[in-house]
């Protein structure tokens, strides 16, 4: 049963990939659409903020829904909602219905966390960090193919992109409706399964590993959004960059993260456990930050940046794994739900935040962004891993204990199949 469900995981990945894809083909012509609705700075940052402001509320209440009655209805929906939600946004034709309609698909924008529990429910803790890091490089390449595809279709209009968005949406849906299986386990009762959650991330919580592992992760979105945010000011400003050149350093930053999720973090895996690799990439990123403002020219501030973005690779699927083995098998959802929806927080303020420091200093959000890769690496050291699966483990219990508790241990029991 296990490889049976298992063999659906390219599904998965496949359909997270074209989901990114169609989100990457509006992004970078969207607030450029929005001017023509004489859109100012305030309208714009709205609707580039609504889509995380969206998904921040909802991605918890589908991770947690997701637990009750399955990882394959709340992706078809997802899936469903990001279908309409982009044939809207191809329809709108002012800036409330452009608003609404990126509100629309942030709410249905529960894929990723979806994925990860799909992910979480068919492997074992000792490859669970490989498998989360595939779908990191799935969730990279979309980044990838969807902005050059995008600028592609820029010159069709910015109507004609949506809708091509919206029929890959479509067609993804279709894919998964016919091929993608069910994985979570039947006969658990509704009674149940409330109850082990609660127990579990009660646990979890007094213990200080999920707090640690959510936080770390909201410190560590906020930290790569402000590089986002500001860089194409920063190149500007510093080096002349132009769209058609960032673009490209864009790209190359995807390239990057997709190959150490999508095939060195599992060789690195097989080594080191899920809080050393975290504390590694942490390190990295921090370190990528203090460089960047620093850089006599752009050759090198792209070497800082290809050392964030490898940083960036190692430190999202360790996290994950680390949420998702620090929550009970019926409980995965909603704790990666909870990651999701704090790292669309973070999607949300943090261009707001990283704007307001670049007015008043350009080095200011890269400083500030690796003191809270400084934190992410205290906050992971907190975590020690018992027995975590990476000699050999294929199934059994995960058992984790937190310094500062070296005698209060718990077991995460796995799903069997």
């Amino acid at each position: 049963m296990t490889l049976l469900r298992r063999s659906s995981l390219p599904i998965v990945y496949l359909a997270v990939f074209v989901d990114l894809v169609g989100f990457g083909i509006i992004l970078p012509i969207l607030p450029f659409y929005a001017e023509k609705f004489g859109a100012g700075g305030f309208w714009v940052g709205a609707i580039l903020t609504a889509y995380s402001a969206a998904q921040f509320v909802s991605a918890l209440f589908l991770g947690r829904l997701s637990d009750r009655i399955g990882r394959r209805p709340i992706l078809l929906v997802s899936l469903l909602g990001s279908a309409l939600s982009l044939t809207a946004t191809g329809l709108a034709n002012s800036l409330v219905l452009l608003l609404l309609s990126r509100l629309i698909a942030g709410a249905f924008g529960g894929s990723i966390t979806t994925a990860q529990a799909y992910v979480a429910d068919v492997t074992t803790p000792a490859e669970r960090t490989k498998y989360l890091g595939l779908l990191g490089a799935a969730i990279g390449m979309g980044f990838v193919f969807g902005p050059a595809i995008g600028a592609g279709l820029s010159g069709f209009g910015f109507n004609t992109a949506a809708f091509v968005a919206a029929g890959l949406a479509a067609v993804n849906l279709l894919i998964a409706l016919v091929a993608l299986p069910e994985s979570r386990l039947p006969g658990r009762s509704r009674s149940t399964q409330r109850s082990v959650r609660t127990v579990h991330l009660v646990a979890a919580l007094h213990e200080q590993t999920l707090s640690a592992a959510l936080l770390s992760t909201f410190f560590a979105t906020i930290a790569f959004v402000a590089m986002e945010t500001t860089f194409a000011l920063f190149g500007q400003e510093r080096f002349g960059l132009d769209p058609a050149r960032l673009g490209i350093v864009f790209a190359l930053v995807g390239i990057v993260v997709a190959v150490v999720q999508g095939g060195l973090i599992g060789r690195l895996h097989r080594r080191y456990d899920d809080r050393t690799l975290a504390g590694v990439g942490a390190t990295l990123m921090a370190i990528a930050f203090a460089l960047i403002p620093v850089a006599p020219n752009l050759p090198a501030a792209i070497i800082a940046l290809g050392g964030l973005a490898a940083g960036q690779g190692l430190v999202s699927p360790a996290l994950s794994s680390l949420i998702s083995q620090s929550s009970h098998g019926d409980s995965q959802g909603q704790a990666l739900g909870l990651g999701q929806s704090l790292s669309a927080g973070a999607r949300a303020v943090g261009p707001l935040c990283a704007g307001w420091l670049f007015d008043r200093g350009v080095a200011l959000p890269y400083l500030i962004a690796g003191l809270l890769m400084l934190a992410v690496v205290w906050l992971v050291s907190r975590v020690a891993i018992v027995n975590s699966g990476i000699e050999g483990q294929e199934s059994g219990d995960s058992v984790y204990s937190y310094r500062g508790h070296p005698s209060r241990e718990f077991p995460l029991p796995l799903e069997e199949g």
